[in-house]
């Protein structure tokens, strides 16, 4: 099944996939199979190949499917397949997460003729296949993309979504997790990671404004720190190849703040700079240890020259370190409440407590934000949160590829 629809994926528009798996997948014995998409804000799951109308739906098959408060939503935030009752037939229906290595794309809902560990094992297999389909198809599917929105966005926040890298990402020793809001009316605010060898190298940034010169200029500082970091440059040259580029292209005197970092994933030795940005906190054993202040520099794009302190903390396994804008903290209610740093710690500290993934605590973090703020936020607000879990251990994979 896996092999005749892998093949079969080749020369496939993604508007064909869930006809071309139902028929591959009902060889297998897998029957009843629908694709379900998480919207941008992770907030409902939509159908993949759902038509317009009503009516051309079987009476089981939603076009759209709430995270919080549906089965379907269980398997997505748990990252656990989620069963029903056997029927009558000797069948099971069953949500399987679909996962793109962690990064969490949607459920996919079957149902499984025989009743076994094996046959679970098969829908699995097909939710991971349907995933890089999905991952390779996607970007080039405007229905694709229109089916993640639920609403119109801005050509800032277009540019930005473009240009992000995934919103998660792991290995066996590092997670690394991110959100954004407001999904469709992004401003300045991004974020960037690239791991090379043992080297993660982690920036987030947010640039003067909330209109699309302030997602141009994030994207430049993006493009020129990526370009800099290729050719081997260390965390003070990226940030001057930023500043170059701000100075060059636009004399208008917008200018972007940013924290850039690497941490070693064999030692814990995390290196950071500052350019007038909210400080990282570090989070460890269940507590916020750490506020890794510094002597910042001037926000990259003024011309004025004031170059940060290069800063180096021991992390130990299983810290966490947050990166975030001042969207995050700087979110008001009704009544000018600030969600405040306390709070935005304290959230991500007790959602660890309840064991829940980072990708999990970060969707949960932003709905209390937005909760928070009436539904509306005044700013971009941007959270990179990153694990470290430790060199890798012995025979482990990444040891194995060093080898090679």
């Amino acid at each position: 099944m896996l092999g005749r629809l892998l093949a079969a994926s080749h020369l496939m528009a993604l508007e064909q996939l869930p006809t071309v798996v139902a028929e591959h997948a009902a060889r297998a014995g897998i029957d009843d199979v629908l694709i379900y998409v998480v919207d941008l804000q992770q907030s409902v799951l939509r159908l993949l190949g759902a038509r317009d109308s009503a009516r051309d739906f079987a009476r089981d098959e939603e076009p759209e499917l709430r995270v919080d408060g549906t089965l379907a939503g269980r398997a997505f935030q748990n990252v656990q397949v989620v069963t029903g009752q056997s029927s009558d037939g000797g069948t099971r229906q069953c949500w399987v997460p679909i996962l793109d290595g962690t990064e969490r794309i949607g459920v996919l809902r079957v149902r499984l003729r025989r009743d076994d560990a094996e046959a679970l094992r098969d829908a699995e297999d097909l939710a991971g296949l349907i995933a890089l389909i999905i991952v390779s198809k996607g970007p080039s599917s405007d229905s694709f993309a229109r089916l993640v929105r639920r609403h119109d966005m801005t050509v800032s926040a277009e540019m930005q979504w473009r240009l992000m890298p995934p919103m998660t990402f792991a290995t066996d020793r590092v997670v690394i997790g991110a959100a954004l809001e407001p999904a469709y009316k992004l401003g300045g605010d991004t974020f960037d990671y690239a791991l090379a060898g043992d080297i993660v190298r982690l920036g987030v940034y947010d640039a003067m404004g909330h209109d699309t010169s302030a997602g141009l200029t994030s994207n430049l500082a993006v493009a020129a720190c990526r370009n800099s970091r290729v050719q081997g440059a260390g965390l003070t040259e990226a940030g001057r190849a930023i500043e170059e580029v701000l100075m060059e292209q636009d004399s208008s005197g917008r200018f972007v703040t940013a924290v850039l970092a690497d941490l070693d994933l064999g030692t814990g030795i995390l290196t950071w700079v500052n350019y007038g940005h909210p400080a990282p906190v570090v989070i460890r054993g269940g507590r916020w240890v750490a506020t890794l202040d510094s002597s910042p520099g001037t926000p990259l794009g003024t011309g004025l020259g004031i170059e940060p302190e290069t800063c180096r903390e021991q992390l130990e396994p299983g810290d966490r370190l947050l990166l975030y804008t001042d969207g995050i903290v700087e979110a008001r209610d009704p009544e000018k409440q600030e969600f405040g740093l306390q709070r935005f710690v304290d959230f991500i500290i007790r959602h660890n407590a309840d064991g829940l993934p980072v990708p999990e605590t970060l969707r949960r973090l932003i709905a209390g934000i937005l909760e928070h703020h009436a539904g509306r936020l005044d700013d971009d607000a941007t959270v990179l949160v990153l694990e470290w879990r430790g060199p890798a251990p012995p025979g482990s994979a990444a040891e194995r590829l060093a080898r090679l």
